[in-house]
């Protein structure tokens, strides 16, 4: 787990531009539209609001669309200017756009699952809307004649969906081949202890980050087929989003505590070591509270086991009492060392490889325009607010 972090001072900070109030319910999804000054949003109030900025730097809204039950997730194509909407009711919405973003026609609804919908995701290469659900299915159809192409059964609920990864609520992360009318399975990996709340993919780099409920954040090398997994830790509560900027190497997230995090990818990262398993304390050789035959023995009270995070080796408390910040294996925050490991890490390993920033609100949803530089957060205060991302992330 790990510890509170402490502030620390810093000379640049993202620039609230705008905040976007008038919701009666946590929008659950919202968007920057590239090449102009608008939003689009969804809410658990059944709305769907396309936000334009007026001459008096106040975003109104240019569409106002009621639909029947909640909103639960949204994708949005600029290109094409689809909207699809996933519903409470587990069924997609589709709209298309105007080009003066004035007006929003219905084209087509699908009752795709028979559960809430939990991401739509419009990938225009294949003319394919990918879904998910409650019922954990992912389902593909062709946007162009509504036919379904397939569905894949997954064994815990969609929490995560990018491309052909999928993230669920078991921790688990699977990559899947998808054709026209079939599925197979390509592999699987976990490292997170609770579900995959965010996936974000760097094409570039072949590097795949998701983020989840247990605070981490992990780095999957999925190019350089070394099974490489960087761990990395930053925030207090689950991470709610994720997003990379590939020009500037900095991977941006953002957590239901506020936080706003930059992580510096353009640094060498260490693997986190595996946990060593051993009766006895790694140093001083005293047992632990389980090993009777050894406190029998030496007549000598069982000690509880901890784990040095550099090393992993098996350790008691009293020869793990140090604390220490280890950024290039992802530890931001101070985590127990053992002594050895502390008198080994010097002050330029402890330099942060972060920024931290508070977005003053609980963000349940993010988007990051890489065009404009701007971030957009939602939060638990119902209220979306627009920063201005270029004094930190450059």
């Amino acid at each position: 787990m790990a510890a509170e972090r402490q502030p620390r001072p810093q000379a640049r900070t993202p620039c609230l531009l705008s905040t976007i109030e008038p919701f009666q319910d946590v929008v659950s999804s919202a968007v920057i539209i590239p090449k102009e000054d608008g939003v689009i949003s969804v809410s658990e109030d059944r709305t769907i609001r396309v936000w334009l900025k007026r001459d008096s730097g106040q975003y109104w809204p240019s569409v106002y669309h009621t639909l029947s039950t909640s909103c639960s997730c949204m994708s949005f194509n600029p290109e094409t200017r689809r909207l699809s909407v996933g519903m409470d009711t587990g069924s997609i919405c589709e709209f298309v756009l105007s080009e003066d973003y004035n007006k929003l026609t219905p084209a087509s609804t699908y009752q795709a699952h028979q559960g809430r919908v939990t991401v739509v995701l419009f990938v225009l290469e294949m003319e394919w809307l990918l879904s998910t659900g409650q019922d954990k299915n992912l389902n593909w159809l062709c946007s162009e004649s509504g036919q379904q192409l397939g569905t894949y059964r997954t064994a815990a609920w969609v929490s995560g969906l990018q491309h052909a990864f999928v993230g669920d609520q078991s921790g688990q992360v699977t990559i899947l081949k998808l054709e026209q009318d079939s599925c197979s399975l390509v592999t699987t990996f976990k490292g997170h202890t609770g579900h995959v709340t965010a996936l974000c993919w760097d094409p570039v780099q072949r590097v795949l980050f998701s983020g989840s409920s247990d605070h981490s954040i992990i780095m999957w090398d999925i190019g350089g087929r070394k099974g490489t997994a960087i761990e990395l830790q930053g925030h207090n509560e689950k991470v709610q989003g994720l997003c990379y900027a590939s020009h500037t190497r900095q991977l941006i997230s953002c957590s239901s505590d506020g936080s706003i995090v930059i992580w510096n990818m353009d640094v060498t990262r260490q693997e986190t070591p595996e946990w060593l398993d051993s009766d006895s304390c790694q140093k001083c050789e005293q047992p632990f509270f389980w090993n009777f035959k050894q406190m029998w023995d030496s007549k000598k009270i069982g000690l509880r086991q901890h784990h040095c995070r550099k090393c992993g080796r098996a350790v008691c408390a009293k020869c793990s009492s140090r604390r220490s910040a280890i950024p290039l294996m992802g530890f931001e925050f101070e985590v127990r060392v053992c002594d050895g490991c502390h008198e080994s890490i010097s002050d330029e390993d402890r330099a942060p490889t972060v920024t931290f920033h508070d977005s003053k609100h609980g963000v349940v949803h993010m988007h990051y325009e890489p065009t404009t530089g701007k971030l957009l957060t939602s939060g638990t205060d119902k209220v979306v607010k627009l920063w201005d991302m270029s004094p930190v992330v450059s």
